[in-house]
């Protein structure tokens, strides 16, 4: 628990960072007690790459750990103003969750869904197989003949079939996304501030001091010093220069950067039927995945694969046009709809990733005393922002207690869901998982 805060230092907690993630761990923490700080360059909650998420909510990752804590954060979502304790009277300034339902093509790259087919049984979470007549009665003028491996659009055989069809996919019921990914930050944000959490915007962190090994808070921009026995990281693409502003060396084996991502937007044919109400798709075959957009668009991102290299960005500098990479998607997707029509000058997002060398987050403690992490979480975490906001503050608990996390990881155990999280899992030190999918998916 936090010790009695003392008049030179009033938070116990400062937290750099007021994303989707950095806002829940603020609620979170504030529901143990603690007096915490977040600050923020940017000028509100939410605003910056969580503005730009997809937002979607599912329940299928490449590890057992990430599906259960991908469920887990389902439920929160499906109860989203019990999750913030907010009142009926609040309730139309809460974002929504449109449950669609999702659509996993099943191809050879990833054994027709079989690993995530184990872990979904082992954790009862529905689903059914699909046959190629379900996905095209669902998805009307899907054209399912397969195209793998994925190719660039400069490639000569792109667009070329490779052999056979698709045989079907598996459809999760429990699924769908968030309509403002930002509202939803908020949300959170004023649900943590009605505890007393408080919020710092366009204000910037230039150091943080450590001593004995341990932080004693943060210097602004300003000259401003706020001190504090706790800071944790939650600077999505920025956290890679925030960890270089510690006065030491978190110890961080497994490598993040921030990675250059774009979604590109485009009007489906009529005859699809698409709606805000449609499914999302994940398509290996064509390294894409597709959800519904605002007025009936389509949202189409990159899964990922080989052929799509990573772009590495520096935070403070870099495009938000949309490249030759996003007709890439849109062309991809129109070879299952041969009558999308791609404009030559597309309309979309361009924004940056925090993602990891295995592209499963960081949720752990530092070598340095009171420092904590919650890092490489873009892409594949918005839907777990509330399971990570309570691990953060069982294991930062832990951790001020005298628990040896590095030893003996927090076994976390989780609310909805018959599943303890091995926190192992998300350790800073730990070795590629091997399981993992290595794309957006987790």
């Amino acid at each position: 628990m936090p010790l009695p805060t003392e008049p030179d230092r009033p938070y116990d907690a400062i937290i750099i960072g007021a994303g989707i993630i950095g806002c829940a761990i603020a609620l979170s923490m504030t529901r143990k007690g603690y007096r915490t700080l977040n600050i923020d360059a940017l000028p509100a909650a939410g605003y910056g790459s969580t503005s730009s998420s997809a937002a979607v909510i599912r329940t299928y990752y490449s590890t057992l750990d990430g599906t259960a804590m991908a469920l887990e954060g389902y439920h929160d979502w499906s109860d989203w103003r019990s999750c913030l304790e907010a009142s009926a009277e609040e309730e139309d300034g809460l974002a929504r969750f449109i449950e669609t339902g999702t659509l996993v093509m099943k191809t050879p790259a990833d054994n027709h869904q079989k690993q995530v087919l184990e872990h979904a049984d082992t954790l009862k979470i529905p689903y059914r197989h699909w046959t190629a007549d379900d996905i095209r009665n669902a998805l009307p003028g899907y054209d399912l003949t397969c195209f793998a491996p994925a190719r660039t659009m400069d490639d000569d055989a792109f667009g070329t079939p490779t052999g056979g069809a698709l045989q079907g996919g598996v459809f999760f019921p429990l699924g769908g996304y968030v309509d403002d990914p930002q509202l939803a930050a908020r949300n959170l944000k004023d649900a943590a501030a009605r505890r007393g959490a408080d919020f710092r915007f366009n204000t910037r962190v230039v150091s943080i001091p450590v001593t004995a090994n341990r932080v004693t808070g943060v210097v602004c921009e300003s000259g401003e010093t706020i001190r504090a026995g706790i800071v944790i990281n939650v600077g999505g693409p920025h956290s890679g220069r925030i960890n270089a502003l510690v006065e030491g060396a978190p110890g961080i084996r497994i490598g993040h950067r921030p990675l250059r991502q774009e979604v590109v937007q485009i009007r489906p044919p009529e005859s699809l039927g698409y709606s805000r109400q449609g499914l999302i798709v994940s398509d290996n075959d064509i390294g894409c995945y597709v959800k519904p957009g605002s007025g009936g668009q389509l949202m189409i991102g990159s899964q990922n694969p080989p052929c799509d290299p990573h772009l590495e960005m520096d935070p403070d500098d870099f495009s938000r046009d949309l490249t030759d990479r996003a007709l890439t998607y849109a062309y991809r997707f129109s070879q299952r709809l041969p009558g999308l029509g791609v404009s030559q000058h597309p309309v979309g997002i361009a924004d940056l990733y925090d993602a990891t060398d295995d592209w499963l987050p960081i949720y752990d403690r530092s070598d340095i005393d009171g420092y904590y992490l919650a890092i490489g979480t873009s892409g594949n975490q918005f839907k777990n922002a509330p399971v990570a906001g309570r691990l953060m503050a069982d294991l930062i608990t832990r951790c001020e207690d005298g628990g040896d996390h590095d030893r003996d990881p927090l076994q976390f155990r989780l609310r909805h869901v018959d599943h303890t999280l091995d926190t192992a899992t998300f350790s800073r030190k730990r070795e590629l998982t091997r399981q993992s999918s290595f794309s957006v998916l987790g």
